[in-house]
């Protein structure tokens, strides 16, 4: 499935194409991105037009599912996501 700058959730319509549902988004990279980006993307809950967009796979959702409750999932993980991620940036930094 070819993701757009325009495309959206077509259950909450919510942008697709946002940093946080890219795979190279990285909290504490440089500008958040693991990627060689020229410009840091400000917002990065709306759709922008970056060249390296990927959607990042997400363990645990079935995408054939209709239930609307899908984003409640999405923010629990979200969130759990924030927290091992700034342990392994650590880790890589400082090592084990």
């Amino acid at each position: 499935m070819q993701i757009y700058r325009s495309s959206t959730c077509p259950f909450c319509s919510k942008d697709l194409k946002i940093c946080y549902n890219c795979k190279f988004y990285s909290e504490g990279a440089h500008w958040d991105c693991l990627e060689t980006i020229h410009e840091p993307v400000r917002e990065k809950d709306r759709a922008n037009f970056c060249e390296f967009f990927r959607f990042k796979k997400l363990e645990g959702l079935d995408p054939k599912s209709s239930n609307n409750s899908h984003t409640e999932g999405l923010q629990i993980k979200n969130k759990t996501d924030k927290k091992e991620r700034a342990k392994q940036n650590f880790n890589r930094l400082f090592g084990d």
